[in-house]
């Protein structure tokens, strides 16, 4: 339903007793022509899209805690496409053009802010590495403009490059239309569409395992009982490899941490995303949120795991790489910290494809995960429902890793170091 502003004032006084759900909570239904497992970004916008572009309306969301609960509210919301690799930046260009119009297909704010991402260069050679991914993405139709020293101070003053730094800042990368997005808002926009076109969101059910009948998928077993499915999608990022094991697939993934934190507010005084990296001592990215609060992260923690707690040591380091870059934010209060579940595979580039009959993959987006959700969900929900990769996922098929054709991102989509 859309709302006036004056109607949207009406139902604000009216308060929470009168609101309604965005989706309904319910009971797993006996059967469903697709069962989705995950109820994060990837999850629902694969439901949504089966339901909306492919006609596949029996669909089931399962997810084992609350929508919004896992890695899609767990990020540091940027998004972009200024990738090398033509596989990776052409399926990541897909992602960045829905995410403009996304909020109008959704009716549904997600506050996507083109605030424009920065990549800082602190030596010549960096930039002349930032020249070669801007060229790739500027053949491919994708904006970039290689920015030298005063044409960064131009951009965004908070820098200040005046002020003494360990490693200077010659020069940056910018891509305009990258930027933020709200994550809750994209899972609770994504959740409320879906549900609308009959999507079924399941919370607090586990899955267990895969049931087979005559050779094929049967449903899944799960904390709520048995639910029939022809068709199961795993889309469960950083938990995808555990997943595996317990149903006996054995994946090309690891798990690891990734820190973010978020300051007290603050007055408004950081306009872009910067990304730096300081050579041979990590890097930081960072963002301040329509709340005032720098939202900043960095390296992964350097071991798997999968705690999703905030390692004290990291965040220090983290930190410390911020006020070397912004010393002007060093007496700031941090507010929270939190880590996120990286899918890590062993190129830095995803896995889309099926995996075994009507048992279907999607993982491994190592730090590229919530700015691949559009895309992710489109192309996913087209091989689920017609049985075949189209050209922007095709190279992200599993069997990559036995032939030898992987995609060396390394994961790292702005840092040019690791190349």
């Amino acid at each position: 339903m859309k709302y006036g502003a004056l109607q949207l004032l009406r139902e604000a006084l009216r308060g929470p007793a009168a609101w309604q759900p965005l989706w309904e909570r319910r009971a797993p239904a006996a059967a469903y022509d697709v069962v989705v497992v995950g109820g994060g970004g990837h999850g629902l916008a694969t439901a949504y899209y089966l339901a909306r572009d492919f006609g596949v309306r029996r669909v089931a969301v399962l997810e084992r805690t609350l929508v919004g609960y896992g890695n899609v509210g767990r990020n540091t919301t940027i998004v972009r496409s200024n990738y090398l690799l033509p596989e990776n930046h052409y399926f990541y260009e897909d992602s960045l053009r829905r995410w403009r119009t996304l909020a109008r297909e959704l009716n549904y704010n997600i506050m996507y802010s083109p605030r424009g991402v920065l990549d800082l260069a602190s030596s010549e050679e960096e930039l002349l590495a930032y020249a070669r991914r801007g060229n790739a993405m500027r053949l491919a139709g994708i904006d970039a403009e290689l920015l030298d020293r005063a044409a960064v101070a131009r951009f965004e003053p908070a820098l200040d490059l005046d002020v003494p730094r360990q490693f200077a800042i010659t020069g940056g990368l910018l891509q305009r239309r990258g930027g933020t997005v709200r994550h809750d808002a994209v899972a609770w926009g994504y959740a409320r569409a879906a549900a609308q076109l009959g999507v079924h969101i399941i919370e607090r059910c586990e899955v267990l395992g895969i049931a087979r009948s005559g050779g094929r998928i049967s449903g899944v077993e799960t904390t709520q009982g048995f639910i029939g499915a022809e068709r199961v999608a795993l889309a469960v990022a950083g938990r995808s490899a555990e997943l595996g094991r317990r149903l006996g697939i054995a994946l090309p993934l690891e798990t690891h941490l990734l820190q973010a934190c978020v300051t007290e507010p603050v007055k408004p005084m950081l306009g872009t995303v910067l990304i730096y990296m300081f050579p041979g001592a990590g890097e930081v990215y960072v963002s301040q949120s329509d709340r005032g609060g720098l939202v900043f992260g960095g390296m992964l923690d350097g071991y798997p795991s999968m705690t999703q707690h905030g390692q004290v040591t990291r965040v220090r380091d983290v930190a410390r790489a911020l006020t070397a870059l912004l010393p002007q934010v060093a007496d700031l209060r941090l507010l929270r910290h939190w880590a996120g579940m990286n899918d890590m595979s062993m190129d830095g580039s995803p896995i889309i494809d099926r995996i075994e009959g009507e048992l279907f993959l999607n993982g491994g987006w190592c730090y590229g995960g919530f700015k691949a959700i559009p895309a992710s969900g489109h192309a996913y929900a087209e091989l689920i429902a017609r049985g075949r990769a189209n050209d922007l996922i095709r190279a992200f098929r599993l069997g990559r890793f036995t032939s030898g054709h992987v995609l060396d991102e390394k994961g790292a989509g702005p840092f040019p170091a690791r190349q």
